[in-house]
């Protein structure tokens, strides 16, 4: 998801100015401002380095669209750290845009509000069939045995992205393969106000993302098979706590990043302040940040010890943005359409390219953008080595509530509080008595 999200990375806070946006916005407003069916509101996900790149990559594309079909897209750019509850609102309230974005973990979550259009056989072939889809991409849009709630727009997994000037400083030739080559690298950079990793300890989806691969390394998982939460096992305490260790016994990440949730730990590294972060999708990021493409290194993410894989050598969640529709917009024909188009070959190469991700549309992947230094790790960990979160209906309630007990971890890290396996527990066990009882 982001992230890149990865994004797509998730939200907790309820932004107040909701009920004014979503008044004012689209047309399952109930006959607000937007009676006009020639005219959507897009809520499109924060995906570039800030708001406004994300404005500069789209408008252009909105205006073609105005132009082919004479729908004019009234576009906001949600940034991840309200998107969630923005949605979850907007789905109980009946009041929110026409087509909107959402994290791909998210897809089942939203799915059971009933609140999205779902996409069956015929809706599909009305955007050119689901056979254009990446199989990959479309196992998460929704739960198993139900038509999807959403449309796959990016494909995204996670790298390690690193600083080749500051590995050179420090006499670190190769990146690290290994969370244990991660440490000593991160220890031998941090010193003197630079540090070895970003991490964005505030932002409870993108912890979520990094716990959930620690989890599949320590051979563990947040939910049984059947699907109830399972946050205490002694694998999923392990994975938590690696994570947080990274600030708070192994000293490579600084204390400050437990107050980031927006991209912060992507402008550090952009500045030269951090040496590493793990992140998706990031090469665009960078240069929209000023960092020049010689400046920067990818490998992949991090396993325990050999080469990436399935299972225990899993090292990347499956990332990427889906594209929904609101069941109750008065405008469903423009609504298809503008999928349609997002999802066209031709914008699939224009929208990946901006923001460096995958195409999930498979005429797209063609294109050598995709097979860049960059690109062609991610393509690779998508193929290999990349898990799909759970597709459960509570994923969201999930991502809250352990990504929230991560977040409140970083921050007794900052401040000096022993994080032990005992306070890693304590907080996952509070976060499944937060989770629906069903």
């Amino acid at each position: 998801m982001r992230s890149i999200r990865a994004a797509a990375v998730g939200a907790v806070v309820l932004s107040l100015a909701l009920a004014a946006t979503a008044c004012g916005g689209g047309s399952s407003s109930g006959g607000g401002s937007n009676d006009s069916p020639k005219e959507l509101t897009y809520w499109a996900s924060n995906q570039g380095a800030g708001v406004e790149v994300d404005k500069k990559v789209l408008q252009p594309e909105l205006d073609k669209f105005e132009k082919e079909t004479g729908i004019k897209v009234k576009l906001e750019v949600v940034p991840w750290s309200d998107l969630l509850n923005r949605i979850l609102t907007a789905t109980t309230s009946g009041q929110g845009p026409d087509v909107l974005n959402i994290g791909n973990t998210w897809s089942a979550s939203l799915q059971a509000t009933g609140a999205l259009l779902p996409w069956d056989a015929q809706n599909f072939e009305k955007i050119g069939g689901k056979d254009r889809f990446v199989a990959s991409a479309l196992g998460s849009t929704g739960a198993q045995g139900q038509d999807p709630a959403a449309v796959p727009l990016y494909s995204m997994a996670y790298a390690l992205y690193y600083n080749k000037r500051m590995f050179a400083d420090a006499g670190v030739t190769e990146p690290p393969a290994t969370w244990d080559e991660l440490v000593e690298v991160g220890k031998r950079i941090s010193k003197d106000g630079k540090w070895g990793l970003g991490a964005e300890g505030s932002n409870p989806s993108n912890n979520i993302h990094q716990v959930f691969v620690l989890a599949k390394q320590h051979g563990a998982d947040f939910f049984t098979a059947d699907g109830k939460p399972d946050f205490t096992s002694d694998g999923a305490v392990a994975a938590v706590k690696q994570y947080v260790d990274l600030m708070a016994r192994d000293k490579v990440v600084a204390p400050g990043n437990a107050e980031y949730a927006q991209n912060q730990s992507l402008s550090d590294f952009a500045k030269g302040k951090t040496a590493m972060v793990l992140w998706q999708t990031a090469s665009a990021t960078f240069a929209s940040m000023g960092m020049k493409d010689d400046e920067w290194g990818v490998a992949p993410a991090l396993v325990p010890s050999g080469t990436p894989g399935a299972g225990r050598a899993t090292n990347s969640m499956v990332a990427g943005i889906n594209m929904a529709v609101f069941k109750n917009t008065d405008n469903l024909d423009g609504a298809t359409e503008f999928v349609k188009f997002m999802t066209s070959d031709a914008e699939q190469r224009i929208l990946n390219k901006a923001y460096g991700s995958i195409p999930p549309v498979k005429g797209a992947q063609s294109d050598p953008a995709f097979h860049t230094r960059g690109t062609s790790v991610l393509r690779e960990t998508l193929a290999t080595s990349a898990a799909a979160l759970p597709q459960v209906s509570d994923e969201s309630q999930f991502e809250t509530a352990v990504g929230t007990a991560v977040k409140e971890l970083f921050a007794d890290a900052a401040n000096g509080r022993e994080v032990t396996t005992g306070s890693v527990a304590e907080k996952l066990a509070k976060a499944q008595q937060q989770m629906p009882h069903k």
